[in-house]
């Protein structure tokens, strides 16, 4: 075994024991809290619910311990028995040597070294999600929904695949420059492609209804200063009863999508807040910030792959003798990047947690009040069994938004200009 497999493997242990240490503090945290329904919460909670919630974050969090150790293990024997080379090598012989069979390669890979986290998946929703009422999915429609995934995954996935790995082949020293360029007119693309071809293979997107609800939605969208075209309805409750609400696109491909659930269970007033909040990040520019944070984050990341091209020893460390260019670089960042993203996690959550308090005060200025959009976080929560009273260190490790109670502390704080 190699000094860099030794280490490798030394730092997937790390990440599972303080990732699994962060599960027992939100255990803990939830069953201090579990008793009694905390002064802050009990306006909107009723004791049985919050009792359920916890159960509920109890529940996942004890099969996220499991499922982690269990990944950990599976990943640290392809690491230790020089699996990847060994798939690697097979594919290539399958597939051809060129850089059209390579990224098949690379494909047919992601696809089979998946296979091992289905059960998880199946247990998660078809076990945890449906004792709690939230599975509305057949095991048909999730069957759909892998088969329809991997195949959106190989139509995308192979031709970009393809024209790094013949960067990489063409151009040794400067590939990675054009690979990055490649994928940030990929991500720009999907952008605009995504929303409009691939989300409607998975759910049925309709425009939001006349009537007094649209009117108002539109009347709230023009004093913010947002052109709506349309504001559209997803069928996400043939999945699940969870319900939310996104922003998605730039320029005239923007729109805003309301969960069919989010309909059904908010007031006209706790609907314009959402929406609000949803143009509180096009407004504030964030759409145009995270896509500039991408750039950044993938011209590092082709950065380091291009360094590690030039480097001997970690096509000889990790097995991969006598192979040289893209194809190892990829599979070994797919499989082992989490072991060294995961610590920058905090950073990542602290920055996106600063948007969603400015989308909250954007919302509660447009709306003349924090009281609806309040009212629509609670009725969030507590719809989604949210947990109310996660550990700080996980809050910091896995919440992109804010606690319900950090997010009202701050609402609190806004100075509301009365008319």
């Amino acid at each position: 075994m190699t000094v860099e497999v030794k280490v490798l493997l030394v730092l997937l242990a790390l990440k599972f024991f303080v990732s699994a240490l962060l599960e027992f503090l939100n255990m803990r945290s939830v069953r201090a809290h579990m008793g009694e329904v905390p002064m802050a919460f009990a306006p909107f909670m009723d004791a049985d619910t919050y009792r359920k919630a916890g159960s509920y974050t109890l529940d996942k969090s004890r099969f996220g311990v499991f499922e982690d150790f269990f990944g950990t293990i599976y990943f640290a024997l392809l690491l230790a028995y020089c699996a990847l080379p060994a798939m690697y090598g097979a594919g290539v012989e399958i597939f051809g040597s060129g850089v059209f069979g390579q990224a098949m390669a690379l494909v047919a890979m992601a696809l089979v070294l998946s296979v091992p986290s289905i059960p998880f998946e199946l247990y998660s929703q078809f076990v945890i999600e449906q004792r709690y009422g939230f599975n509305k999915a057949t095991f048909g429609l999730w069957v759909a929904d892998k088969f329809k995934g991997a195949l959106v995954g190989i139509i995308l996935g192979v031709p970009v695949l393809t024209l790094i790995l013949w960067f990489s082949e063409t151009f040794k020293y400067t590939w990675w420059i054009w690979g990055f360029m490649a994928v940030a007119v990929f991500q720009v693309a999907m952008i605009i492609v995504y929303p409009r071809f691939i989300m409607p293979l998975f759910n049925k997107f309709e425009d939001l209804p006349d009537g007094e609800l649209k009117d108002a939605l539109f009347a709230l969208a023009d004093r913010g200063g947002f052109a709506a075209r349309t504001i559209q309805v997803m069928d996400g409750s043939k999945r699940s009863s969870h319900s939310n609400a996104f922003f998605t696109g730039f320029g005239k491909f923007r729109k805003i999508v309301l969960f069919d659930t989010l309909v059904e269970q908010m007031e006209p007033a706790e609907l314009e807040a959402v929406l609000a909040h949803e143009i509180g990040h096009y407004k504030r520019g964030h759409i145009v910030k995270m896509i500039v944070v991408s750039f950044a984050t993938t011209f590092a990341v082709f950065g380091l792959m291009g360094w590690l091209s030039c480097s001997s020893w970690f096509y000889e460390g990790f097995g991969f003798s006598g192979v040289s260019g893209f194809g190892p670089i990829i599979l070994m960042y797919s499989m082992y990047a989490g072991v060294f993203t995961f610590w920058l996690a905090p950073l990542a959550n602290a920055f996106s947690r600063r948007h969603e308090y400015e989308a909250d005060a954007f919302a509660a200025r447009l709306c003349g009040s924090a009281e609806p959009l309040k009212s629509a976080l609670r009725k969030l929560h507590k719809k989604n069994l949210g947990n109310l009273t996660p550990h700080s260190a996980y809050s910091a490790f896995h919440y992109s938004h804010p606690t319900l109670l950090e997010r009202e502390t701050a609402l609190e704080k806004i100075n509301i200009p009365q008319e």
